[in-house]
């Protein structure tokens, strides 16, 4: 059992904050890895939210594939990050020769493209990148989306927190919202691309837990969008039916829900709205899961949110204060990071609910 994290918040914090959240939560983590999606991002980053960010590691010869590919398409670099690691001795850390985050104009052809269209090509250029760069092993393209920023790493997180200095607090490198696991993928192969947190066209989702209807989604989610690949984790499937639901199907988020753990045809039958509870059922049956697993998800409108499956077998917590609100397995997680917050405040979400925390720092829970 693995655990997640997320913290949202009115003011830009610092990535430490999310691995202080992280780090009394240890037992449940084995010091496999270390990833994070951060949104809403400042400091830096803060003059480009607009420019589509790329987030990259990568080796020399993939760096240059990328550039080629990336001038040949008529994206112009404005603002990059080149962290340059810690290498000291002894960190346990399996690090890619560069790690690139860069942010560029659209192409001059899009300048009066709708926000769709852009989101395709964002969508196609990432996927080209993939497989560019997987062809001969030559890196790992994790987003490239406005205003977001990804970081993947196999190790102990601590050490990759040194390599990449992000336990010195400052200014460069702010966000106000940042969902964090620290764990890599273990169910599979070991791979970058299988650390959770997942992204996919502006949705993020990372899960502790397992879905044992791995192949039936797997199978059918290769049919609806092409997008929908790599498969290296059970858990993507969550991140796939959550694009699918709100993105595509353009539904609330309420229905998420229904669409992943479906009340039983008895209770749906009492239910006013049994006719669409009942076609989700008929329709939608392959992507149900099933196994103990929470999640914490990241919506493009910066609304994070969190559920359980229908037996509430994993742990989550919501709580937080008037400036910040954070989302954990453990509430030893909030302890550290929002000690004078009011606990008797603190959510538990149950088996049959979905709890949102809005731009606001509004929570709504929304009963199955």
């Amino acid at each position: 059992m693995c655990r997640i994290g997320a913290i949202k918040s009115k003011v830009p914090f610092h990535p430490s904050d999310a691995l202080y959240l992280m780090l009394p939560q240890q037992e449940g983590h084995d010091n496999s890895g270390f990833a994070m999606v951060m949104q809403d991002l400042d400091g830096m980053f803060a003059k480009y939210k607009d420019k589509p960010l790329l987030s990259l590691a990568c080796t020399q010869k993939g760096a240059k594939l990328v550039e080629d590919y990336m001038e040949a398409h008529d994206f112009q670099p404005v603002f990059e990050w080149i962290p340059r690691g810690n290498r000291q001795p002894g960190l346990d850390i399996k690090a890619m020769p560069y790690y690139i985050f860069r942010a560029y104009d659209y192409p001059e052809h899009f300048s009066g493209a709708s926000q769709k269209e852009k989101e395709e090509l964002l969508l196609d250029v990432r996927l080209a990148l993939r497989a560019i760069l997987e062809k001969d092993n030559q890196g790992y393209a994790y987003s490239f989306w406005p205003d977001v920023l990804t970081l993947k790493e196999i190790g102990d997180p601590r050490d990759i927190a040194t390599y990449f200095k992000l336990w010195d607090k400052n200014d460069s490198l702010l966000a106000k919202n940042i969902v964090v696991q620290c764990r890599q993928n273990t169910n599979y192969d070991i791979v970058r691309y299988a650390a959770h947190p997942f992204f996919l066209q502006g949705y993020t989702l990372c899960a502790n837990g397992e879905n044992t209807f791995y192949t039936k989604n797997k199978e059918y989610q290769k049919s609806l969008h092409r997008g929908y690949i790599g498969f290296e984790s059970d858990s993507q499937n969550f991140l796939y039916t959550l694009h699918y639901v709100l993105h595509e199907l353009k539904w609330p988020i309420k229905y998420y829900k229904h669409v992943i753990t479906p009340l039983p045809f008895d209770e749906i039958e009492q239910r006013p709205d049994k006719a669409e509870l009942t076609a989700i059922r008929q329709s939608l049956g392959h992507l149900e899961i099933n196994g103990p697993n929470t999640i914490i998800a990241l919506l493009p409108d910066g609304n994070m949110m969190t559920c359980c499956d229908s037996k509430k077998l994993r742990p989550v917590v919501v709580g937080g204060d008037d400036t910040t609100m954070a989302i954990a397995s453990e509430v030893c997680g909030l302890n550290v990071i929002l000690p004078n917050r009011n606990k008797e405040a603190d959510i538990y979400p149950n088996e049959r609910e979905v709890v949102v925390i809005t731009e606001d720092l509004e929570v709504q829970r929304w009963k199955q």
